[in-house]
């Protein structure tokens, strides 16, 4: 068997480069100081698998170039500047190392909150940059006995749940995805309400970012917090509304914050910056030597696997090649995936169990239509802590029952696919179908019969089936601001209906509020795709 060639597109840590160097059935060229130009048009063609990091764009020129190239690993957590769609409809599996920094992230959280409470940088810059001693300035908080509210329980958060417990922090987590043993089993306190993390005296904020996290944290949620609540983010940047969190700074409803992660990067003219009661890092979750040695090390044995074809470790697509699946099969299999998302997104709970149906030929798929759907269903707690390689194991890990089924083919519809997902708090059953070879459709919603493009912001609105409701709720829209592109109505046997409802905007609280004040409501979601 020939070798297969490994290019290193950007700078990794040299241990990582040692492993490509020191393995003797490939070759390892290192293209890290070459000028992109000349990377794109004269080394990737003679790849078969690269290593990235965000120097390097996977785009249009370079999956052009990238004739033999089956793997492409991405050395760090991050895909921005990949083109996941693209790599798949040319067979390139997308990898990335996401797990190597996390306690690099979880030490840093640390160091932002130990930093606000004794307001560490501003006392340093006083001594060693102005040479004044005034130890009289300087008087900060403890964190023992404080109250630390954690948003998202992963690997990130519960690591930095576990470090408070050490400081005799009095410590609550939020996190509807996960079993409330995984907390409690801690001696840790779990909540579903949302209000009690706001009334801690520190939070902090470890979650994917989505349609569901995106501005979780904004003026209304600022506006019931303790005064003088101390703010952590590092995870992601917007998923605390940045003019919300500077009004709060400046006023002192705020007391401190310490943050590593902009809306928009870098952010040196931020208007963050300019306070004193803000500890601020240039991105740093995953700077430490550890980390980049450990992300150098995964990186190299990830490629060093694919390249050799025994595996494809935390593959965060899955190739289909046009010529290798029917080509009435690969709409299906994003629409089971869309599906999976959005059952995820209206429950918005701990899944307990996850039922993929199909019935017709697309019957033949049904084990990738259980793959897609689990990493549907998981994405919305998991973010990119999971893919088509693990899905299912990390469904199973976290104590989630896996069904499919082939039923009859009497639907009436050559092919259709759905998904039963029962949670802690009920069960929901979407199904849907593809006319046309590629207008995807729901068609069923529990009960409920209707037609209902999967995309953009639909709110699913469901009510005692009386007069005037679709004025109400359209009233209602008017009233925020919100177009209404869509309005799908299914009525079942009960006297009730639901409304699928497609806006262009952002639907907020307040609407939902408003929504479910409506005398007919018996409940009100919302979901993106």
């Amino acid at each position: 068997m020939s070798k297969k060639t490994i290019v290193v597109c950007d700078h990794i840590h040299q241990d990582g480069l040692d492993i490509l160097a020191n393995d003797s059935e490939i070759i390892f060229i290192n293209a890290a100081d070459e000028p992109k130009d000349k990377l794109v048009s004269e080394i990737i063609p003679k790849a078969d698998v690269a290593i990235t990091r965000s120097s390097t764009d996977v785009d249009d020129i370079f999956l052009e170039n990238a004739k033999n190239i089956t793997a492409v690993v991405r050395a760090g957590v991050g895909v921005d500047n990949v083109d996941i769609p693209g790599s798949s409809k040319q067979g390139i599996v997308i990898m990335n190392v996401p797990t190597a920094n996390t306690i690099a992230a979880v030490e840093l959280t640390m160091t932002h909150m130990l930093s606000c409470v004794r307001t560490f940088p501003y006392a340093h810059n006083n001594l060693k940059l102005d040479r004044i001693w005034r130890r009289q300035d300087w008087y900060g908080t403890e964190l023992k006995d404080k109250k630390l509210g954690v948003i998202g329980f992963g690997n990130i958060g519960s690591r930095v749940g576990i470090r408070s417990k050490a400081f005799e922090m009095d410590v609550v987590v939020y996190d509807p995805y996960i079993d409330r043993t995984k907390a409690t089993d801690l001696d840790i306190k779990y909540t579903k309400n949302f209000e009690d993390i706001l009334s801690c005296d520190i939070i902090t904020i470890h979650t994917p970012k989505n349609s569901e996290t995106i501005g979780m944290i904004g003026k209304e949620e600022i506006s019931k917090m303790k005064d003088g609540v101390i703010l952590i983010n590092c995870a992601r940047g917007g998923l605390i509304e940045e003019e919300a969190l500077l009004e709060g700074l400046k006023s002192g409803k705020i007391g401190f914050a310490g943050i590593d992660v902009f809306d928009k990067e870098p952010a040196t003219d931020h208007p963050l910056l300019d306070l004193n009661n803000v500890t601020v890092t240039p991105h740093l979750g995953a700077n430490t030597k550890e980390s980049q040695k450990n992300i150098a090390i995964q990186a190299a044995e990830n490629a060093i696997a694919a390249a050799k074809g025994i595996a494809y470790p935390n593959a965060l697509n899955l190739p289909i090649k046009e010529n290798e699946l029917p080509d009435f099969v690969r709409p299906y299999l994003e629409l089971i995936q869309k599906i999976g998302h959005l059952s995820a997104q209206v429950t918005k709970c701990e899944v307990k169990s996850i039922k993929v149906m199909t019935s017709g030929p697309v019957s033949d798929y049904i084990e990738s239509m259980g793959t897609f759907a689990t990493v549907g269903v998981l994405t919305e707690s998991l973010g990119d802590q999971v893919n088509y390689v693990n899905a299912e194991f990390v469904a199973s890990e976290r104590g989630i029952e896996l069904h499919k089924e082939v039923k009859p083919n009497n639907s009436g519809f050559t092919n259709k696919v759905g998904i039963k997902l029962t949670t802690a708090e009920g069960t929901i059953s979407i199904a849907g179908t593809v006319f046309d070879d590629t207008e995807q459709r729901i068609i069923e919603i529990d009960d409920y019969t209707l037609d209902v493009e999967p995309k953009g912001t639909m709110i699913f609105f469901r009510n005692t089936d009386t007069p005037g409701v679709i004025g109400d709720v359209g009233g209602i829209m008017a009233r925020n601001g919100l177009n209404i592109s869509d309005f799908r109505l299914g009525r079942d046997s009960k006297n009730q209906a639901l409304a699928v409802v497609r806006v262009d905007g952002t639907v907020t609280k307040a609407i939902l509020e408003q929504l479910s004040a409506l005398k007919a409501c018996i409940s009100v979601s919302h979901a993106s795709i």
